[in-house]
């Protein structure tokens, strides 16, 4: 076990072999005697009852008041709460556990979180305001009474000059949130186990991952573009009416081969940064980890998705009306169809909009991953036991 609390060293993942801590089944429980063999001491034979008698037959300890306050037979007693030393109990975890556990996260570290969320964001979008009102070109002018190929020359123009205006802030948003992710999959990672941690540590114990984790989100970028390209490409090369059928067939082909591909890898950022391991073993841990569960990992990621989209429309909504209204010549060209010149009031409110909403959905995505990825090692591998050494609760054993 490597220095960070309760994850599996490098490269020796419990779920590759034997577990460990469990006996194999040729192994003797008690070390007294060959494998199979009972122990040379037992207990007594327990005496049976018959329905209607006064009490129980000797051996037979008396009924255990029971949940409620009912009498139970031994045995059957209710099993334990699980310890819950941190955000979560150490047990395998509902839905609403992983999005109360990354809540919770919030919450409990606060400023931790407050902190690198709200840096970023700031900076991400400083970045993102000052490259949109300086760097890019002006959007060309659209004639809506244009027709044949007037118009597909200006609805070409106009995409090309909508994906060059993204391409900036899809960059920065990018690279804000593997900052964000990674030092937020440390701060979660600790509050399992009931530990505090500063945003000095946490960034300190992050930072050498940092290349590697671009380098996996570069390698599933680049993967989900040559895939969507396979499946358009041929359909545009046709260009017929044909073509544009078998592109739109081709782009739903892509699209769903994607989507299983990114369930099947999303827990590979977590395993990278929290097992310390390379960007294909991360990938091959992910496989392993959400092999059997695919679409339970899918529902959840799309329950995360609602609840982002809906935290973003709450704060986008009114931002972008009031950010609309204090600029007087965008509000003008919105209100009269011309292509809009939004100045710096509308600059400044939309981006406050938009640092607010990274500051809320930021900790919540990469909560829910961390804890996504730690709730299939405790379905899978029994990481609730190292967790609970890690937390030094009492009864477990605290060897390394």
């Amino acid at each position: 076990m490597n220095d960070t609390p309760g994850w599996a060293s490098p490269g020796s993942a419990p779920s590759d072999g034997q577990e460990a801590g469990v006996p194999r089944p040729s192994e003797p429980i008690d070390g007294s005697g060959p494998a199979g063999n009972w122990s040379s001491t037992q207990p007594p034979a327990g005496q049976w009852s018959p329905p209607g008698t006064s009490g129980p037959g000797p051996g037979v300890p008396p009924p255990t008041p029971g949940w409620g306050g009912r009498p139970q037979a031994a045995g059957w007693a209710q099993p334990p709460a699980a310890a819950k030393p941190g955000v979560i109990p150490l047990r395998p975890l509902g839905v609403g556990e992983i999005l109360d556990g990354a809540v919770s996260t919030m919450r409990a570290h606060w400023r931790t979180v407050l902190g690198i969320t709200l840096t970023v964001s700031v900076i991400a979008q400083v970045t993102i305001i000052l490259v949109q009102r300086y760097l890019l070109p002006e959007p060309p002018s659209v004639d809506p009474n244009a027709t044949g190929a007037e118009a597909l020359r200006q609805a070409a123009d106009s995409m090309q000059s909508s994906l060059i205006y993204s391409a900036p802030s899809t960059l920065v948003t990018l690279i804000a949130t593997l900052f964000t992710t990674s030092v937020l999959t440390i701060v979660i990672s600790r509050s399992v186990v009931g530990r505090s941690v500063t945003l000095s540590e946490a960034w300190t114990e992050a930072r050498p991952r940092l290349l590697q984790l671009l380098g996996l989100t570069l390698l599933l970028t680049l993967m989900t573009a040559a895939i969507m390209a396979v499946g358009v490409l041929p359909g545009v090369l046709i260009g017929s009416a044909a073509g544009v059928a078998l592109a739109l067939l081709g782009f739903l082909a892509a699209t769903a081969v994607v989507i299983w591909l990114m369930v099947r890898f999303c827990l590979a950022p977590p395993a990278l940064m929290l097992e310390r391991q390379s960007i294909t073993l991360s990938m091959r841990r992910s496989a392993k980890l959400v092999r059997g569960a695919w679409w339970r990992t899918f529902g959840i990621l799309i329950l995360t998705w609602l609840l982002t989209l809906i935290v973003t429309l709450i704060i986008a909504i009114p931002f972008g009306i009031i950010a609309i209204v204090m600029d007087g010549n965008g509000m003008g060209a919105f209100l009269t169809g011309k292509p809009t010149d939004f100045g710096w009031p509308f600059l400044i409110i939309s981006g406050i909009g938009e640092v607010i909403i990274s500051t809320i959905t930021y900790p919540l995505s990469a909560g829910v991953m961390a804890l996504l990825y730690v709730d299939q090692r405790i379905r899978r591998e029994a990481l609730d036991l190292e967790l609970a050494r890690a937390a030094g609760l009492p009864g477990y054993d605290t060897r390394s």
